[in-house]
């Protein structure tokens, strides 16, 4: 180790400043990012509600992992971290399997999700995550680990991450050596190992300096995850700036690296795409692209009366009723629209679960009743809905056949704005629905309390169930105003679709 890098270390440790496994991915990601956890703290926003819930998902998946060791032994870390430190040395005389050991050397400390013996004196280090795969960022978890412990004094035979078999169907209590599925990744892990000594120790000088490192923006600030300064360190970019290119993210780097933030001011001749093309000349012309004559033919495969739908549901990593797998979508409320003719006044029919039991039969019986046999059932991003009616079809046959007749019914009316048949600039190279609606109608989704899909079912579950860490239960009156928030949600989601629909009429009148 060179003379300059062991003092930062040694500087380091003295002020108690320890790089976690946590702390070092963080580094891996953004130099700048583990500054701030050392030396600004209180400047790096707190987890917002999806974050958090992703959080627990991941604290759950730990939980039911250790069930695949019975024997096992968690560490107490609530002393303190010495306590936690003193009690896994100790422990390892048992050699039984550590949940949560902590080890620290040479100021780096890592806490195994599960530490394994092997043989007299080996270990094996499994690390849990609530994926349903092998990342590169895992793998780089688990080299961190290896190299801790191994420089603490440990013998590593094996490395593995056992994360979620997507495939597992929940037929009673939760099975963990079914739920679970395991990969050997000692190779993929000594491999990643490569260099880390030296990264550790840049890690260090960089947060014993009293000077932020400068590091630019880009494809990093949100791989493998968006960092919490995203927004901060984004704030200085105008609207419509070359990262809101579509589709467009080496492409955009390159530009601003070249010196270029606005795409007004891409040069002639560069490389774009056909959408990209028309942003670009909606951006000079200062006018939407409308292709009418696309639109047209788009607005003539509607057949009366139309029906708007949007389902809202949730997924969690542990499947939660009988038949259902890890992450499958469970819908638990719609918004159904029905129109006779393009301006009338139309009837809304609402569906939000009760109580905590599985809504999609509810939910099916209801739709059923409401869905007609003849219209077209008009949708934004077809997919996702496509997607949950062949999941209901699949757990509930006796409406499967009632479930293929209207799937050919489905229009999609992400088609004019996906395929850039109307583009303006306010939509920022988006065609999201939360987009387009503002861009086109001057409606948006502000003012209410919940406005995205994600909140929508993390408070779904709030009012069901307790979630992850929280043990709360929400009062009636809460409940109550949590339920009006969320039809308030879904229906302004199947009003859109009504209101960006009649725009797209007029514009071709």
């Amino acid at each position: 180790m060179k003379k300059g890098r062991r003092s930062f270390l040694v500087d380091s440790m003295k002020n108690n400043k320890i790089i976690s496994k946590s702390k070092y991915l963080a580094g891996l990601q953004c130099l700048k990012y583990l500054w701030f956890l050392f030396n600004r703290r209180e400047s790096i926003p707190e987890p917002d509600a999806a974050t958090q819930y992703i959080f627990d998902q991941g604290h759950l998946v730990g939980e039911y992992a250790k069930k695949l060791f019975p024997c096992g032994i968690d560490v107490e870390h609530k002393g303190g971290f010495e306590k936690g430190l003193r009690m896994s040395a100790q422990l390892l005389t048992k050699r039984k399997p550590l949940f949560e050991a902590g080890f620290l050397a040479g100021g780096i400390y890592a806490r195994a999700d599960i530490l394994n013996p092997a043989g007299s004196d080996e270990w094996d280090i499994i690390e849990v995550k609530s994926s349903t795969g092998v990342k590169d960022i895992n793998v780089e978890d688990v080299a961190f680990q290896r190299y801790c412990y191994e420089k603490a004094g440990l013998k590593i035979r094996k490395c593995y991450l056992t994360y979620i078999n997507r495939e597992y169907v929940r037929n009673g209590d939760i099975n963990p050596e079914r739920l679970f599925a395991t990969s050997d990744i000692t190779e993929e892990a000594a491999e990643f190992s490569s260099g880390i000594r030296e990264r550790i120790e840049k890690m260090f000088a960089v947060i014993s300096s009293s000077d932020c490192p400068d590091i630019k923006i880009g494809r990093h600030c949100s791989k493998p995850y968006v960092c919490p300064l995203k927004d901060e360190c984004w704030s200085f970019l105008p609207g419509n700036n070359v990262f809101d290119l579509y589709g467009a993210k080496n492409k955009a780097a390159e530009l601003f690296g070249n010196g270029i933030t606005l795409i007004k001011d891409i040069p002639e001749g560069y490389s774009l795409s056909f959408k990209q093309k028309i942003q670009l000349e909606c951006e000079k012309t200062l006018k939407p692209r409308i292709d009418r004559k696309a639109i047209f033919s788009f607005l003539s495969k509607l057949v009366y009366p139309l029906y708007f739908l949007d389902f809202e549901t949730f997924s969690e990593a542990i499947p939660c009723y009988d038949g259902t797998r890890p992450y499958q979508r469970i819908p638990f409320q719609f918004s159904l629209h029905v129109l006779d003719s393009m301006n009338g006044t139309g009837k809304h029919y609402p569906f939000l679960a009760e109580g905590r039991g599985d809504p999609r039969g509810d939910l099916l019986s209801s739709l059923k009743d409401k869905l007609g046999s003849r219209g077209s059932i008009i949708v934004y991003c077809e997919s996702f809905e496509k997607g949950v009616l062949n999941e209901l079809a699949e757990s509930f046959s006796q409406y499967s056949k009632w479930v293929n007749s209207i799937i050919p019914r489905i229009v999609d009316l992400y088609e004019p704005f996906g395929k850039f048949y109307y583009y303006n600039s306010s939509q920022k190279g988006s065609a999201s629905v939360k987009s387009v609606l503002p861009a086109i109608t001057g409606i948006s989704y502000d003012g209410l309390d919940i406005s995205n899909g994600m909140n929508a079912s993390i408070s779904y579950l709030y009012i069901t169930r307790s979630t992850g860490s929280s043990k709360t239960i929400a009062a009636p009156e809460e409940i109550n105003k949590i339920r009006r928030s969320l039809e308030d949600y879904c229906k302004l989601d199947t009003e859109s679709l009504i209101y960006i629909l009649r725009k797209l009429k007029k514009l071709t009148s």
